[in-house]
């Protein structure tokens, strides 16, 4: 099956630079060279079958109207051995922590802007800074309890965090219908191997929810959808399952004197803590957009008065900003005292004019994001790219500096993946989850997306990309995992 593989110059994540398994993916190799490709194309058919049967899916509205399609899976499994992953979650943990803090101060005292860790500007002017949020504190001191972080892995094998997505970041029902379905068609493989289980992940979520509660032993909680035609829609419905809560829509609620009730068959039901897949802006119409019907009148003032606990909170995007990502390394060493575990990919900002006047020059050569956009959209990728896209990329930059950032192009790592009859290197990331509130929990690997088309860079699932099951593989050396309680290290105090 890897006869006519070739990875290229980049890293590959299951096999060396000889086309021998790395250590932690030799068990798999061992089972696959028992198979031929016949067999494992019919294991695919069957994943895919469990897929629609299950009705596993995501709505795509970039050809103009929302198009429910089958969540995209390829059954070769990405693999990360233990011991590394260890870091790459202290990592994650360390920059949730730094991030907050962030938060917490930006809305406080704004010791970062005052003492020049970061200019003004970007936070002030950033547009998921909201001045309304100004003297709010929430519980555990924490803003954003839900991250998720994308990860890649460049040539020679270092992981950096490509972004911080803390707004309603998505996925994590995707990561783990991936692991059902491998287990599935690949059942023989988790009887021989020690692969870290992810299927905590709702329970955890449940516990920090409930931590974040004002004054009640059994709280109420609710996810906060914006209905069925949202793209995520799966998900919201997958996690209030999971985790035993209500799923609600903005004109479910109600708020009287700062209290949060939802109508239910039985009569009103007073709401604790939401967990809102709402953007900012349309959490309130009485405080932000008054066209908006995804919320509810008085939701805001309910949280900010400590009467309703809000995940993620309002104005927690000002740390989503990709011109704010910049200065993370910053951050961490300003409020935490330490380095950074996981290094940023360098990022040169464009409302900056000697940094623009460098992105002008080599557009051809970089990575173009808006700063406030996700989901893939308005990349452009200069090696990539026509003489047109880059034209209109630099009208873009000049029209609205602050609004663009630009990278180095990451050779993003392969894994190998099921094209037609053969295994084919596929770039991917990673998406792993980190939980924060009274503590501090990550996902034992996460959500990895694949380029499905042939040296394609873009892994979104709404820009044609995939998924795969990762595995974090323990081996007989390595501690058992733990979770970092960050209360007892005090890092939130």
């Amino acid at each position: 099956m890897l006869s006519g593989y070739a990875p290229g110059a980049g890293y590959d994540e299951l096999l060396d630079s000889a086309l021998m398994p790395r250590p932690a993916a030799q068990p798999l190799f061992d089972h696959l060279a028992r198979m031929d490709v016949e067999e494992l194309h019919a294991r695919q058919e069957l994943a895919q079958l469990t897929i629609e049967s299950s009705g596993i899916s995501f709505t795509v509205y970039s050809e103009g109207t929302g198009i429910d399609r089958s969540w995209p899976f390829d059954i070769v499994p990405r693999i990360i051995d233990g011991q590394e992953w260890d870091r790459i979650e202290a990592g994650l943990v360390q920059r949730l922590v730094a991030l907050n803090r962030f938060i917490a101060d930006v809305y406080a005292e704004q010791t970062c802007i005052a003492e020049g860790v970061i200019p003004p500007e970007l936070v002030l002017e950033s547009r998921g800074y909201l001045p309304e949020c100004r003297g709010a504190t929430p519980a555990h001191g924490v803003w954003a309890h839900i991250c998720g972080s994308d990860l890649v892995r460049d040539a020679d094998g270092t992981v950096y965090v490509l972004e911080d997505n803390l707004r309603v970041p998505s996925g994590v029902s995707y990561m783990l219908e991936n692991r059902l379905v491998t287990k599935r068609v690949f059942a023989e493989l988790f009887a021989d191997q020690s692969i870290r289980p992810i299927d905590a992940y709702p329970d955890r979520l449940l516990r920090v929810l409930r931590s974040l509660a004002p004054d009640t032993e059994s709280p109420v909680i609710a996810v906060l959808t914006p209905g069925v035609h949202n793209s995520a829609y799966f998900e919201h419905s997958f996690l209030a399952r999971e985790m035993g809560v209500h799923l609600v829509e903005g004109n479910d609620l109600f708020v009287h004197d700062d209290t949060v009730y939802a109508g239910t068959i039985e009569g009103p039901v007073q709401v604790d803590v939401l967990y809102r897949r709402v953007d900012d802006t349309f959490l309130d119409p009485k405080v932000f957009r008054p066209d908006s019907v995804l919320g509810a009148p008085g939701l805001f003032g309910a949280w900010k008065a400590g009467d309703v606990a809000i995940a993620n909170a309002p104005g927690t995007g000002v740390a989503d900003d990709k011109a704010v990502y910049a200065f993370v390394p910053e951050l961490i060493r300003f409020y935490l005292g330490q380095e950074p575990i996981l290094p940023n990919v360098p990022t040169m900002r464009c409302s900056d004019p000697d940094q623009r006047r460098q992105v002008l020059e080599r557009i051809g050569e970089l990575v173009v994001k808006p700063a406030n956009e996700s989901g893939g959209y308005g990349i452009t990728v200069g090696p990539k790219a026509t003489e047109d896209e880059l034209f209109a990329c630099a009208a873009g930059i000049e029209a609205d500096p602050s609004g663009w950032v630009a990278q180095p192009t990451i050779a993003l790592s392969t894994v190998p993946t099921l094209c037609d009859l053969e295994l084919a290197p596929r770039h991917v990331d990673l998406r792993p989850f980190t939980l924060l509130g009274a503590d501090s929990y990550v996902t034992c690997g996460g959500l990895t997306r694949v380029a499905r088309r042939q040296g394609s860079l873009i892994v979104n699932s709404s820009q044609g990309g995939g998924s795969k099951d990762t595995w974090v593989v323990d081996h007989p050396r390595d501690p058992t995992p733990g979770l970092t309680d960050l209360t007892e290290q005090g890092a939130l105090t």
